[in-house]
C-alpha cells in the first residue's frame, strides 16, 4: 500500500488506545497516512498523545465509525466476533489486517529488527536497548508496550535501519491466532524467559513453547539469539531446533557474558565478556531480573556493533519505564511505588530487589489481580508465595473476580483480602504511621486508587 501527501491513504484502527495499537497509530501518522481509530476507553495519556498527532478518535465501537470508508482497517487483538464495528467491517467487505502484520509489511520489511520476547522484562529490556542505540546516535525506531522515561513516548519510526520491538507472545487477532512476534522476523532476538501465562489463549506451557519455537524458526542463521543460561524453558524451545548462534548470560558464575554483582540488590554490577571486564553498571534499578535485562541489552547492542563499554555508559543514564517500580510519591516516611505487575514471578523478583535495597524497613504490597491469567485463579499458590518478601500483602477482591482470593491465605500468613478500595486505603493509613514502602501492583488503573491514596495520606 503506497502513500502520498496529496491523497494520503486512510487507516482506521480498532482498539486504538491500547499501548501497541496506539504506538502503531503514531508510526502510521509519521509515515504520512491519515489515521483514525475507535476504542471503548478513550482517555489520557494515550488519547492526548494520539490527538496531538492529528489522529481522530471515536469513543465506543459503532458501525457508523466506518462511514468515512477507510482504505484499510487494522484490527486489534482485543476485538472479537460480535463486536458491532468488527461485524460492520466484515459485512461491508472492507479490507482488514492485524496490527502485527501491518507493522511487518509497512515498517519492519527493510529494517534490522531487534526483538525482545519473554514472559517478563520485555518492556524494560526493549527500553534499555532503544536507549543504548539512541545514546550512540543511531536514532532507532521502536514500538514498546510502555513509556520509556528516556523518550517520553512508546513508539516512533526512527531515522535509522534499526528497529527495536517488544515481541509479545499474545495472539495477533481474532482471525490470526499466531503470536504477534511471528510477524516481526528479528535478526537480533532476546528470549528473556518463558513461563505459563495468558491462560485465556494458551492451554498449557507446551503451547507457549511451540509459539516461541515458531519465532526461533524465523531468525536468520547470521542473526543472534540471546538468553539467560538458567532459563530451562527457553533451552527446551531451542532443543526443538535452532539454526542461529546463541549467546547466554549468567550472574556470579563463569560464562561468556557474565555479570558480577557489586551490590546484592543489583544496583551496581561488573560486566565481563569472555573473562575480560568491560565496565561497571551503576544505576537506579534493582533486582537480578534487571541485571539479566541489562546484560541482554548489552549483548544485543554488541551484535549491531556497539561496544559493551559504550552500552554500559548508556545504561548509567537509563531512567527506567513508566510504571516499573516508579516512585510516585514520598510522603513523610512513606515511599509509594507504581509497578505494572502482571505475573507472580514479576511480583517476586520486584519485591526481592526492593527487600535487598531497604533491608528491614517495612514493605506493604498492594495487589490487584487484573491480568486474564490471574483473574482465572491459575497462579493461586505461586501468587501467594511471590509476596513472601512483603511484611503485609493487601489483595483486592473486586465483585467480578472469578475466584475466591481467601484461598491465598492457605499458602501465606502475610496476606489480607480487601473487597473495597476504601478498606485498602484505611489499612494503609494505619501502616503509614512508621517508615514504610507501599508498592501498588496492577497492570491497570486499579480503580483510581493512586490519586485517592495520595490525597488521603
Amino acid at each position: 500500500m503506497n502513500n502520498n501527501d496529496k491523497n494520503p491513504l486512510h487507516i482506521h484502527i480498532l482498539g486504538i488506545c491500547g499501548t501497541f495499537m496506539g504506538g502503531l497509530a503514531l508510526i502510521a501518522r509519521e509515515l504520512g497516512y491519515k489515521v483514525s481509530g475507535s476504542d471503548q476507553n478513550v482517555y489520557p495519556p494515550m488519547s492526548t498523545q494520539l490527538e496531538q498527532q492529528g489522529i481522530q478518535l471515536m469513543n465506543g465501537y459503532k458501525a457508523e465509525n466506518l462511514d468515512c470508508k477507510p482504505d484499510l482497517v487494522v484490527i486489534g487483538n482485543a476485538m472479537s466476533r460480535g463486536n458491532v464495528e468488527v461485524e460492520a467491517v466484515l459485512n461491508r467487505g472492507l479490507k482488514y489486517i492485524s496490527g502485527p502484520q501491518w507493522l511487518s509489511e509497512h515498517v519492519l520489511q527493510d529494517k534490522w529488527v531487534l526483538g525482545v520476547a519473554g514472559t517478563h522484562g520485555k518492556t524494560t529490556t526493549s527500553s534499555m536497548l532503544a536507549w543504548i542505540l539512541e545514546y550512540q546516535g543511531f536514532k532507532p525506531g521502536f514500538l514498546i508496550g510502555g513509556i520509556p522515561l528516556n523518550f517520553g513516548i512508546s513508539a516512533r519510526l526512527g531515522e535509522s535501519d534499526f528497529f527495536v520491538i517488544e515481541a509479545d507472545e499474545y495472539d495477533s487477532a481474532f482471525f490470526d491466532k499466531r503470536s504477534k512476534f511471528v510477524h516481526y522476523r528479528p535478526r537480533t532476538a532476546i528470549l528473556n524467559n518463558l513461563e505459563f501465562d495468558h491462560a485465556d489463549i494458551f492451554d498449557d506451557l507446551d503451547a507457549i513453547k511451540k509459539q516461541f519455537h515458531h519465532l526461533v524458526r524465523t531468525i536468520p542463521g547470521d542473526g543472534l539469539i540471546i538468553t539467560p543460561e538458567c532459563e530451562n524453558n527457553i533451552s527446551d524451545v531451542l532443543e526443538m531446533g535452532c539454526w542461529t548462534p546463541v549467546a547466554k548470560t549468567v550472574i556470579n558464575t563463569e560464562g561468556q557474558w557474565q555479570a558480577e554483582l557489586v551490590k546484592a540488590e543489583g544496583s551496581e554490577f561488573k560486566v565481563f565478556f569472555e573473562g575480560k571486564e568491560q565496565g561497571i553498571v551503576d544505576w537506579a534499578l534493582t533486582g537480578e531480573h534487571n541485571v539479566y535485562n541489562a546484560m541482554s541489552a548489552i549483548v544485543a547492542a554488541k551484535h549491531i556493533g556497539i561496544l559493551p563499554v559504550d552500552a554500559i555508559q548508556a545504561l548509567k543514564q537509563f531512567k527506567n519505564v513508566k510504571r516499573r517500580m516508579e516512585v510516585i510519591a514520598n510522603i513523610k516516611d512513606v515511599t509509594i511505588y507504581d509497578d505494572f505487575a502482571h505475573h507472580p514471578t514479576a511480583i517476586q523478583t520486584t519485591l526481592d530487589g526492593l527487600r535487598k535495597q531497604v533491608v528491614d524497613e517495612k514493605i506493604v504490597a498492594i495487589v490487584e489481580p487484573r491480568s486474564n491469567t490471574m483473574r482465572m485463579g491459575v497462579h493461586t499458590q505461586s501468587l501467594a508465595e511471590s509476596l513472601a518478601k512483603a511484611d503485609i500483602a493487601l489483595i483486592y477482591q473486586p465483585e467480578n473476580l472469578d475466584w475466591d482470593l481467601s484461598e491465598l491465605k492457605k499458602y501465606a500468613e502475610n496476606i489480607e483480602i480487601c473487597t473495597t478500595l476504601d478498606a485498602i486505603i484505611d489499612k494503609l493509613k494505619i501502616q503509614a504511621k512508621e517508615k514504610a514502602h507501599f508498592v501498588l501492583m496492577s497492570n491497570g488503573s486499579f480503580g483510581g486508587i493512586y490519586k485517592r491514596l495520595l490525597s488521603e495520606l
